[in-house]
């Protein structure tokens, strides 16, 4: 069964004056529909059409870069599209904020060190926040497309909210300057949803 492009629950311009229309235009319509191409060109003919993307990312032969590469391009921008949105950003609340106190002393402790995690990743890739199937939080950083979840990253944990550092999420706005992308980006964090992965996946 062929994998799809989700469909965006906002208009491009809904994120602004944070992600701008053109750079959402862009890396939804153009790289995450590559993405989701690429990877049913990746699986066509094999066992893996019956997989779901979470089966292919945990049972995945690393030395596939074509099916490694989009099929975590693929799940790495379902997920960044379903955790942020218009009017959010804030703080967390409940049993997720909860958790980040005990696992970082603080949200704000937890905010310097995932900025930290995503203006430090060399090149392109993403900053992670995971969780364990004992509650506890981690975060880390992957390279590219890579998951969490997939053999021998080294990281662990089920991914619960991510931000892209590829410079296509950013530099039509922000060129170089990474870390402010990385700033803008809390005022989009739908941290209900954020919550949800983490009650679902603990």
């Amino acid at each position: 069964m062929a994998f799809k492009l989700p469909d965006l629950n906002y208009s491009y311009d809904a994120l602004e004056p944070y992600i701008d229309s053109k750079t959402m235009e862009i890396h939804y319509g153009k790289h995450h529909a590559g993405y989701t191409s690429n990877l049913n060109n990746a699986i066509q003919g094999t066992e893996m059409e019956n997989y779901s993307i979470n089966q292919i990312l945990k049972n995945l032969d690393m030395s596939n870069s074509a099916l490694r590469n989009n099929s975590g391009g693929f799940f790495n921008h379902c997920l960044f599209w379903e955790i942020i949105g218009p009017n959010c950003g804030g703080t967390p609340s409940g049993n997720l904020l909860n958790s980040i106190t005990d696992n970082f002393d603080s949200f704000e402790n937890f905010k310097n060190l995932f900025s930290k995690a995503a203006a430090t990743r060399f090149g392109s890739g993403w900053a992670w926040l995971c969780v364990h199937e004992n509650g506890k939080l981690e975060i880390c950083s992957t390279a590219n497309q890579d998951v969490p979840v997939m053999p021998g990253i080294g990281c662990g944990g089920s991914p619960i909210l991510g931000i892209d550092v590829w410079e296509h999420a950013y530099y039509l706005n922000y060129q170089n300057r990474r870390p402010d992308y990385i700033d803008a980006f809390f005022n989009v964090i739908n941290w209900e949803k954020v919550n949800d992965k983490y009650i679902a996946n603990k």
